[in-house]
């Protein structure tokens, strides 16, 4: 018999709280995204229990840090985010902001096992249609499936949208994966390699505000 829980509390007891808090001292919720909140030319990006400052100087964000201190939350400030959420953030003299995903990649390369230095150009192959090929032998499982799609997915849904349609066929056939499908892990995986530093870049523009797609 399945046990169950009745879940009496949020575990962080952090959403309502940091809401309240944000908004006791000016910040509005964006209606698109309940993620990002703003006060004037600041902008806050929560994520779980991570967050970051948007603004236009550095007093004027370490005043609002303190403010948001003033009001109770346990709040630490640990200066310019090089690295948030698993993605490294790299700001360039020219202002553009590259923003990358080296470790996770390294990661998945690993757990495939890649041990030659063949790589390959695009992320799957152009002649090769996935579906199930149910009469193929199924995966050895000489690699944790499921496991490299969440990262595959989580990569190509931050900063690596050109491995978007690949990752997504794979993911299709997670359930009862077979030969050819751990050979597009693998194929993917050897573009990986050859695009490690590859990610997305922003480069601020002042004539323009701040735009939700």
């Amino acid at each position: 018999m399945d046990n169950l829980i009745k879940l009496l509390a949020n575990v962080y007891a952090q959403k309502h709280t940091t809401m309240d808090k944000l908004a006791s001292i000016g910040f509005k919720q964006l209606a698109v995204d309940e993620c990002v909140f703003h006060r004037n030319d600041i902008i806050f990006i929560v994520y779980v229990d991570d967050g970051i400052f948007l603004g236009l100087s550095d007093q004027v964000l370490t005043q609002v840090i303190q403010e948001i201190k003033d009001t109770g939350l346990d709040v630490e400030d640990q200066g310019y985010p090089s690295d948030y959420v698993g993605v490294n953030v790299h700001k360039q003299a020219d202002g553009t902001y590259n923003f990358t995903q080296r470790t996770l990649i390294d990661a998945i390369i690993s757990d495939v096992g890649l041990k030659d230095k063949y790589t390959k150009p695009v992320p799957a192959k152009a002649s090769l249609h996935l579906h199930a090929f149910k009469d193929s032998p199924k995966f050895d499982e000489n690699f944790n499936y499921r496991s490299i799609v969440g990262k595959l997915n989580y990569l190509a849904q931050t900063t690596r949208p050109d491995i978007m349609y690949a990752t997504h066929q794979i993911a299709k056939y997670s359930s009862d994966p077979r030969q050819e499908h751990g050979e597009a892990i693998i194929y993917l995986a050897k573009y990986l390699c050859r695009t490690r530093d590859l990610g997305l870049k922003f480069k601020p523009n002042p004539k323009r505000g701040f735009d939700c797609f």
